[in-house]
């Protein structure tokens, strides 16, 4: 279906990529994953042809069209959002405007080819575009009333569902994305998962979310040491077979056909557990193919993220009482909140808008004032928070020590030595740690700020997003680490799996209250009750 033939791609003097030879096949979804700057994007680009590479080619058979997400969000401002979604088949869309051009200035001397271009477009199924582009934005959520209004008067969030409205329309024989969950719900998340663990044709995304790529991916495509090798199984099976192979190479004495058997029996209980869906029927016979010298370990560097705790807290944590938000123009985030946390409680405080939940941490941090209502933090309490927007810790142009003394409690704290340990825990060693704060990537700052909190010993979290603009490798790290941490987090994300295995309690903020529950993501998620109720929490009075 897709090749790369031969692909080399350089930078000065970094080899980016060098002779990568892999092939793409139909039926089949690839997650594409790297460390940070290992070249997805860059890879993605090249091969949709936004980019040429320094040597070697890519090759789309013949007669197969590609189509690609859009990460330009305002491309198309001046086109209603209908006609954005037809614009995603290139051809049928072409044929559809010289149609129209045609007609408009209709003569007979242009009637045969009228008539040549509208039997290639019935062949396209043309005349059902706009219905079928109607279903699939109905689908993602944009109501009927909004697809003939122009993409520049639709909210960001909402284009997003439109490009990927576009993306998918006209059933593109290659499909490629970058990043397709960014900004989309649970809910259309959900949906897309569906979508495309049922796609029959290729699909090539690179993402961060690793319950998206567990849910959708036949192949991981790992790209390390400028290199690209593909292994059959989701992002999970790659992980745990990885470190597993990496555990095993460390185990000098252990004989080989006893590192074979434990091998095959993970391999055989990963297939044994794979998620029914259209896919997983071909991914579990792949599996069962694997070879053993199919599994190697990853070069990958995660993060030693641990957090500590001063102190356990007692069992008076936080207390809300009545707390209510509203936005610079005057719209209620959120009304009347009344819950008390316990102790131990891992708490997804979750709402259909993000202003909703960043305005209610940063309240209950003293950097906001409420509307109305109370909040009272337990006495044996001591908070440390990663806020979504962290700029404001970053203006000062000191080196990372310098940043991180500035949250020393003690003069042993304050010692270079002490410093570089929380710093080289999050990858900064050696000159890395004297980089200036003010050119940090968003990535590096994410890292300073875990830093910041695992110093405040803090035993209780809070976390608004916690997982922007990390590489996988982080994301997983910290993952693990709020799982084993025994105090209290208030965490909001969009990391299916992040949500799924830390919270134990789930707190819904509405424009008409609170949703509480103790439950787990998916069990709130797919609860039919709850499903109703945050439905009449969310509607508005006509």
């Amino acid at each position: 279906m897709l090749s790369v033939s031969n692909l080399s791609v350089q930078f000065g003097k970094r080899v980016l990529f060098d002779e990568v030879n892999v092939t793409f096949t139909q039926g089949n979804c690839y997650g594409v994953i790297g460390a940070n700057g290992a070249g997805k994007s860059t890879f993605l680009k090249i091969i949709s042809g936004q980019q040429d590479p320094t040597s070697g080619h890519v090759h789309l058979e013949p007669g197969k069209r590609m189509s690609i997400l859009e990460q330009n969000h305002n491309a198309y401002d001046d086109t209603t959002v209908l006609e954005t979604v037809v614009m995603g088949n290139k051809p049928l869309f072409t044929i559809k405007q010289e149609i129209d051009a045609l007609y408009a200035d209709y003569s007979d001397a242009n009637a045969d080819r009228i008539g040549e271009l509208q039997v290639k477009f019935e062949e396209m199924n043309g005349w059902n575009a706009d219905s079928d582009a109607a279903a699939l934005l109905s689908n993602l959520g944009i109501s009927e009333e909004m697809h003939y209004n122009l993409m520049g008067d639709i909210d960001a969030k909402l284009k997003v569902r439109v490009l990927l409205a576009q993306a998918l329309f006209g059933n593109p024989d290659v499909l490629i994305m970058d990043e397709p969950t960014n900004d989309l719900d649970y809910e259309t998340i959900g949906w897309l998962e569906n979508f495309l663990a049922n796609y029959d044709n290729t699909v090539i995304v690179v993402s961060h979310d690793r319950h998206f790529l567990d849910a959708v991916c036949t192949h991981i495509a790992d790209i390390d040491f400028g290199k690209m090798n593909l292994y059959s199984g989701n992002y999970t099976f790659w992980y745990e077979s990885s470190q597993l192979a990496a555990r095993q190479r460390a185990q000098q004495n252990k004989k080989s056909e006893e590192k074979a058997k434990e091998l095959q029996e993970f391999i055989m209980r990963f297939s044994a557990n794979v998620a029914k869906s259209k896919q997983a029927t071909s991914r579990k016979k792949m599996l069962s193919k694997l070879k053993i010298e199919d599994i190697k370990p990853s070069s990958r560097r995660y993060p030693a993220i641990i957090f500590d705790r001063d102190r356990e807290a007692g069992d008076q944590i936080l207390n809300i009482a009545a707390l209510s938000a509203s936005s610079e123009d005057g719209e209620v985030l959120f009304q009347n909140i009344d819950l008390n946390l316990a102790k131990g409680d891992k708490v997804a405080v979750i709402s259909r808008d993000s202003r909703a939940t960043t305005a209610f941490y940063e309240i209950i941090n003293g950097n906001q004032k409420a509307d109305s209502g109370t909040y009272q933090w337990g006495v044996t309490t001591s908070q440390s928070y990663l806020p979504a927007d962290n700029a404001d810790f970053f203006t000062q142009n000191i080196n990372l020590v310098d940043w991180l003394r500035q949250w020393a409690k003690t003069e042993e704290e304050r010692e270079e030595v002490y410093i570089r340990g929380f710093l080289g825990k999050m990858l900064f060693s050696g000159e890395e740690a004297l980089k200036k704060c003010t050119v940090l990537s968003g990535g590096e700052k994410v890292r300073c700020m875990l830093s910041r909190m695992m110093m405040l010993r803090a035993n209780v979290l809070m976390l608004d997003e916690p997982t922007n603009h990390l590489d996988l490798e982080s994301i997983t790290a910290f993952n693990n680490s709020l799982k084993n941490f025994k105090g209290t987090v208030l965490l909001t994300t969009h990391d299916h799996e992040f949500a799924q295995t830390v919270a134990d309690r789930i707190i819904e903020l509405t424009p008409k209250g609170n949703i509480d529950r103790y439950l787990t993501f998916d069990d709130y998620m797919s609860d039919r009750s709850i499903k109703e109720l945050r439905e009449k929490m969310y509607a508005i009075p006509v």
